[in-house]
């Protein structure tokens, strides 16, 4: 597992996926930070968190569309599948790896919040809730991005089709409020991410939040794990 994340870290800024990921997200996270923050002269970094939403489905997909789509199309896939390493280890030390760049951008946050608690008192249990849940979220979508990756050896295929289900579970709750079932209506009000994460905006840790993420998380890991098993025999 050490090995894969070593290995898919250092494909990261060998190309320019890494370098250009944290770019963009620094370059939005600092535009959004002046003209929500700076701009009114506010220590309130809620603009900067919500803006971050919208910034990772963006940017997901981009980070993980090559994670296992690049290994099927160059070939190395079966290589890979066929070693004596355990798939799991091959899945976890992927997601790990981008799970890492993604936090990389992730805590320009904290060091935004630092920097402007020299000059105004900071609700640091907002802070703390907003950058957990960003980085649970994140690593749900990563999840996402890297089973959807391992099903097609197109990056650009991977990309859209992450980021089309990154919406659909992120606005569920919208798509389905005109139902008349109030059960069915409930069940997607639920299970939208966007419903799931407006707890940690406002500083409420709250566990079963915290379990769902957990729970897609290693779900689409399981499912990428099922889907290479299917490879591998074949």
């Amino acid at each position: 597992m050490l090995a894969i994340f070593k290995r898919e870290i250092g494909s990261y800024f060998n190309s320019a996926i890494g370098y250009a990921y944290l770019a963009v997200f620094y370059f939005f996270s600092g535009l959004y930070l002046f003209l929500t923050s700076l701009a009114y002269n506010s220590s309130n970094l809620s603009g900067v968190f919500g803006s971050l939403i919208t910034i990772s489905m963006f940017l997901v997909p981009i980070l993980t569309m090559k994670l296992m789509s690049e290994e099927r199309k160059q070939k190395t896939d079966q290589a890979l599948l066929t070693s004596p390493i355990k798939l799991s280890s091959i899945v976890i030390g992927k997601f790990l790896a981008g799970l890492f760049i993604y936090v990389l951008g992730i805590l320009i946050t904290v060091v935004y919040a630092i920097t402007l608690s020299f000059y105004a008192p900071m609700e640091w249990t907002v802070i703390i809730g907003n950058v957990l849940g960003i980085i649970l979220l994140g690593g749900a979508l990563i999840s996402i991005g890297i089973f959807v990756s391992s099903t097609t050896e197109s990056q650009v295929i991977s990309a859209i089709v992450s980021f089309a289900i990154m919406m659909f579970l992120f606005f569920s709750d919208g798509f389905f409020q005109n139902i008349a079932n109030p059960t069915i209506k409930e069940f997607f009000v639920q299970m939208s991410f966007f419903t799931r994460f407006q707890d940690f905006t406002i500083g409420i840790i709250d566990i079963s939040n915290i379990i769902f993420f957990i729970s897609f998380i290693v779900v689409f890991n399981f499912l990428t794990v099922r889907t290479l098993e299917k490879r591998r025999w074949r």
